[in-house]
């Protein structure tokens, strides 16, 4: 417990001067714990780190950072999409050329590793860019953090019914909804004490919504490390796991606010 509280007060220094400033020493942050995530699920796969298929993942993953009104000459004639086909394309070529040691299943795990950390990371440095999007990010964070704990208390002390006992065996129903209860609560308070430019039932809606797709990246995660047999994603953090461990709630919250044009 105690090296989990330190690494945790550790990580917080770092974290939140960090995200508070923005700017470059920000992004350049995010390129460096999306690029750890990714090379965690490599490793997972059994994907050498230093292979042609993992040197080209990380650069679609740098690619995939890059703010849109920073890209330049040839990028700039080509958008996401077509990017993303050039790299199908080079690792399905690749599978001829090592005759399937690196097989039609791996290219797509690739491609969906990529996509699954990019993506996530992707959106919490536009979240930093786009105004307010210093208090957003706090909002996210502690309606994050309010589930985890939510869940958590009430499952100890109410949990009954499992809520996935195949993928995550200790989570429960009453333990998600008690999360959700905190979540919201905290998201309103948030909000009255530093406004949102929201009206107040979309900030309700909103830290359900938010807290519900946390529980879904949590989830997530839980099932492609039983599926690999993984007790952490990594061991970067002492106590915490790896870097996938800490963000998998916000990969999927912060697309989701996006999509639904929160920001």
């Amino acid at each position: 417990m105690k090296q989990r509280i330190l690494t945790a007060v550790l990580a917080l220094i770092i974290f939140i001067p960090l995200v508070i400033y923005g700017n470059w020493p920000f992004q350049l942050f995010i390129y460096i714990i999306a690029t750890i995530g990714l090379l965690e699920l490599l490793k997972m796969h059994k994907v050498p780190l230093f292979s042609f298929p993992s040197i080209l993942a990380t650069i679609l993953l740098w690619v995939m950072l890059v703010p849109a009104t920073d890209l330049t000459s040839v990028a700039e004639r080509m958008n996401t999409a077509e990017i993303i086909m050039v790299f199908v394309l080079l690792l399905l070529a690749y599978t001829v050329l090592v005759k399937n040691k690196f097989s039609f299943d791996d290219a797509g795990f690739l491609l969906l590793a990529v996509l699954y950390v990019g993506m996530g990371f992707y959106y919490f440095l536009e979240t930093r860019s786009v105004e307010n999007g210093l208090a957003t990010i706090f909002y996210v964070l502690l309606v994050v953090w309010a589930t985890d704990t939510g869940a958590y208390f009430s499952g100890r002390a109410l949990g009954k019914n499992k809520l996935w006992p195949e993928i995550s065996p200790n989570k429960t129903i009453e333990g998600a909804i008690g999360g959700i209860v905190l979540a919201t609560i905290v998201g309103v308070v948030f909000h009255l004490i530093f406004p949102l430019n929201q009206p107040i039932y979309i900030i309700v809606a909103v830290s359900i919504l938010g807290s519900i797709f946390g529980q879904i990246g949590d989830l997530v995660e839980s099932a492609y490390k039983r599926f690999y047999d993984v007790k952490d994603s990594g061991n970067i953090l002492p106590g915490h796991g790896g870097i996938l461990d800490r963000f998998d709630s916000l990969l999927f919250v912060f697309p989701v606010l996006h999509f639904i044009q929160f920001m």
